[in-house]
């Protein structure tokens, strides 16, 4: 696998395509990072650590709204292992005008657009979810 953040967006777009609760991506502490800022913005429920050695997945509770529309209408990457895309603190944009955040990886740890503006930090955008 030459992606497995992109990976990780498309099991999560086809299981809510399919209308599926649940959906367990292969563990990496990056993919673990990005399911705990989901929950935090309230793009899925709750995820959770599952299996031990080379057996680790990351088992997330998807989200929904009371007549069946997702909380996540798309997750879109940015920065990928052909073209990285780097940003100074000045050009982070916001997403869909707030609606949504963008995943910035940092020298202090993956965090979202807000935060990086917050601290004065630039980096590689990874993602945008709205």
């Amino acid at each position: 696998m030459t992606d497995p953040i992109t990976d990780m967006f498309n099991r999560i777009k086809n299981a809510l395509a399919a209308k599926h609760t649940t959906v367990e991506v292969p563990f990496s502490k990056i993919k673990l990072k990005i399911a705990e800022i989901l929950k935090k913005h309230g793009f899925v429920t709750d995820f959770k650590r599952k299996g031990r050695g080379a057996k680790k997945v990351i088992k997330i509770l998807l989200k929904y709204n009371n007549d069946g529309v997702p909380a996540i209408s798309n997750l879109k990457r940015i920065s990928k292992p052909g073209r990285r895309i780097y940003k100074k603190v000045k050009e982070i944009k916001k997403v869909k005008d707030g609606y949504g955040i963008a995943i910035i990886s940092t020298p202090k740890g993956l965090m979202t657009d807000k935060e990086a503006r917050k601290n004065k930090l630039g980096g590689e955008v990874l993602c945008e979810i709205w």
